[in-house]
């Protein structure tokens, strides 16, 4: 069920139709008002377009960083469980010897 959510970001007003949480769709808008401002911040002189851009590379950039720990993240543990299945599949192996003896 979609809904108007009114949302505050860079000093403007902005109703958002959504069938997100309301809770959820104003903690997004939270965090990109203060992307805005942290961009305001390292360029006061750009327009409301131009903070937009520098806010949306800097969510985009977050999003790169954190989407390539991820990726490192999962390939250590495909790695960690390679060895386990090594170690597993040779105590079976060490095992089944011993059983047909």
């Amino acid at each position: 069920m979609s809904s108007v959510i009114t949302v505050e970001i860079g000093g403007q007003r902005y109703p958002i139709h959504s069938g997100l949480d309301e809770r959820y769709v104003t903690e997004l808008a939270e965090f990109v008002d203060r992307k805005i401002r942290a961009a305001s911040d390292a360029a006061p002189t750009s327009d409301m377009l131009g903070l937009a851009v520098l806010a949306a590379l800097n969510i985009a950039d977050d999003f790169f960083r954190e989407r390539d720990r991820q990726s490192s993240s999962n390939g250590q543990i495909q790695e960690r469980a390679g060895r386990i299945e090594r170690i597993v599949d040779e105590v079976l192996a060490q095992v089944a010897a011993r059983q047909a003896v």
